[in-house]
């Protein structure tokens, strides 16, 4: 009796249950499902070491399915080896082959699509949006390396999810950083879901392709579980990673499945019992006498981990000897310094202080000034090259290892990444992304480089409640000056969660003594005044500065309110506003939806406070300074200035 045999027949088995649990749902995908149906079963049966019971060990090997549609096939083998399910380990209970017809239920567990954060702790990431698993693999790999873990991790892409330019950012960056614990795994059954891949996705070309990048590549039947088992045993420490190419059939097994285009569609429960009589013809065929499968493996050990230390013990340095150890002592004599600079050396002491703090930056750590931490610790920094969506992806793979990782480049081209964010945020990432050269400010290099959009996506984000229900799913932090970056850049590292914070190309003044208070949802009152308060964040508050004292020339008296934090106290900012005229004006070097949308929120909810958004009016373009650049988009001093006397003649 051969160990095929027995591989067939647990592949039969599941497969039946991926067709059932997809019926009772009514959507779903048991084509694809059923052409993994065979190289899941020899993963997660025979090749992964791992304990299903405990799939938080830290040594245990690790399954990411970036084509998240065929999941049904996992949660069968899950539900089959009774794996652990639940949020924590306290409410953990082994997952039953009856559970799974609770398939995108919304009680249920089992999404869609893979989906941690909703109870299934297998997986380390929410995956679905095609192109970002090996990404998420490579960053699992590289926490594996600095915590001396033997895991490995297997990566399941479809073909025609092979289009995405992601895919090969990933397969780059991992031979790059020869992360050979990642095999990547691609199921070429040569059908998207509307019609075939096309010839560039064929097996064929995707070995050649592989082979190109540095990968070992092995192509193989994806259906014979001894020519699986060969490829597999081909991946072996500190040689060139792994690819295998598995030509697969969709919908393997069940004739109605491979009739035309059953992407994405179940069958109907009359047809189910069809599908089955197709795949006990498969096992008369292929799994006669087959004997149970043994159970997978066990994990190995760990050698020493990384230590992880609580963020919120920790005593930091004060902000002039975090800045003098970043090698800023002239521009504190100066008393100016830019809060990317600043940024620079609270990184490096937050790495310091924290040993699982890591770094990631796309080729711009000289401008970003996360050179700082690599300099000092060169061992967590991870170079990504201009690749921000693969390194997004690769740091929420870091986080699901334990790490926290920083991810540094320009506002601008964070948005590429936009998508690569959101689904970090669905997994509940401990993800600190930093956006450097914001806004407008930076003039010369004009609009390419410029983020315009990236406080609207983020105030999005941020206006979303965290599980815990008290804290967003997201927080936005904007420093004005070095003092507030150092601050911001250690509630950063203080949440367990998501956090965006801008910092800006120009140097500025200080405008906070160096042991300000900085808090979540916080603001401060930078100037007093009782006509109007005027409202910011980040460089802008140098600008709004100025427009006060022109006002004050004037004789009004406008307050500055530093707006660093989104979300922000909305009942003292109300309170804050009733004392100064119950007018605001919020100005923000960006376009609408940010800043001025969230303070426009709290004083609808409130009802008696006036609201004017004044943000960039019309498309930037290159200019030779930031006053410049200001004034052609209608948010230099003068206008701010103008625009609040506008809103002292209105009536009240």
């Amino acid at each position: 009796m051969t160990t095929a045999a027995a591989v067939h027949a647990k592949a039969i088995a599941l497969g039946k249950l991926c067709v059932r649990m997809t019926a009772r749902a009514g959507s779903g995908h048991p084509s694809s499902g059923l052409s993994l149906a065979h190289l899941v079963t020899q993963l997660m049966y025979r090749e992964m070491r791992y304990d299903p019971a405990d799939p938080w060990d830290a040594a245990a090997d690790r399954l990411v399915l970036s084509e998240g549609h065929a999941v049904p096939i996992v949660y069968a083998a899950l539900a089959d080896l009774g794996a652990a399910v639940g949020r924590t380990r306290a409410e953990a209970r082994p997952l039953t082959p009856a559970d799974v017809d609770g398939l995108r239920d919304l009680p249920s567990l089992l999404d869609g699509h893979p989906n941690p954060a909703e109870g299934v702790p297998f997986f380390d990431a929410a995956t679905g949006s095609l192109g970002q698993g090996l990404s998420v693999a490579a960053g699992l790999a590289a926490g594996a390396r600095l915590d001396n873990s033997p895991r490995r991790v297997f990566c399941i892409i479809g073909d025609g999810e092979s289009r995405e330019g992601q895919v090969w950012e990933a397969l780059d960056f991992i031979v790059d950083h020869k992360l050979s614990a990642v095999c990547a795994i691609f199921n070429a059954n040569g059908q998207g879901q509307t019609s075939y891949v096309s010839a560039q996705q064929s097996a064929e070309r995707l070995a050649a392709k592989l082979a190109a990048f540095g990968w070992k590549t092995v192509t193989i039947d994806g259906h014979d579980p001894d020519a699986i088992a060969g490829a597999l045993a081909e991946m072996k420490a500190g040689l060139p990673p792994l690819a295998i190419v598995a030509r697969t059939v969709k919908g393997w097994g069940v004739d109605e499945l491979q009739k035309g285009n059953w992407h994405g569609k179940p069958l109907s429960d009359d047809h189910v019992a069809a599908a089955d009589a197709d795949l006990d013809r498969q096992a008369e065929k292929l799994a006669k006498g087959a004997s149970e499968l043994a159970r997978p493996p066990a994990a190995g050990k760990c050698g020493k981990r990384v230590e992880r230390r609580d963020p919120r013990e920790v005593k930091w340095p004060s902000f002039s000897e975090a800045m003098r150890a970043g090698g800023f002592e002239k521009a504190l004599a100066k008393n100016e310094l830019g809060t990317r600079k600043a940024y620079g050396a609270a990184l490096r002491t937050a790495g310091d202080l924290l040993p699982q703090v890591v770094v990631l930056d796309g080729d711009v750590s000289n401008s970003t000034f996360s050179e700082l931490f690599a300099k000092a610790h060169a061992d967590r920094f991870f170079e990504c090259k201009i690749a921000e969506q693969n390194m997004v992806s690769v740091a929420a793979g870091l986080s699901a290892a334990g790490f926290v990782p920083f991810v540094n480049t320009f506002s601008k081209f964070v948005a590429r990444a936009y998508d690569q964010i959101e689904m970090a945020n669905i997994s509940r990432a401990n993800l600190k992304i930093v956006g450097s050269h914001s806004g407008i400010s930076l003039a010369a290099d004009g609009p390419s480089q410029m983020s315009l959009l990236d406080v609207a996506y983020f105030h999005s984000l941020a206006s979303v409640r965290g599980d815990d229900r008290q804290s967003p799913q997201c927080w936005l932090y904007q420093p004005a000056d070095a003092v507030a970056a150092y601050h911001c850049t250690r509630l950063l590292t203080i949440h367990g969660g998501m956090c965006y914070m801008r910092t800006h190309r120009p140097d500025v003044p200080l405008l906070y003594p160096h042991d300000a208070v900085f808090e979540p949802r916080g603001f401060n009152v930078l100037a007093q005044g009782d006509d109007l308060a005027i409202i910011s964040g980040g460089y802008m508050v140098h600008v709004a500065r100025q427009a006060v004292e022109m006002l004050a020339r004037q004789g009004r008296r406008a307050a500055l309110v530093d707006v660093y934090c989104l979300p922000t106290d909305a009942v003292r900012l109300a309170d804050t506003l009733r004392k100064t005229g119950r007018r605001a004006l919020v100005v923000e070097d960006n376009y609408g939806g940010g800043l001025g949308a969230a303070v426009s929120a709290i004083a609808a909810a409130h009802g008696d406070l006036r609201v004017a958004n004044l943000f960039c009016q019309r498309m930037p373009k290159s200019a030779r300074t930031p006053e410049e650049i200001l004034d052609y988009c209608g948010v230099g001093a003068r206008q701010i200035a103008d625009q609040a006397l506008a809103l002292l003649r209105r009536p009240a």
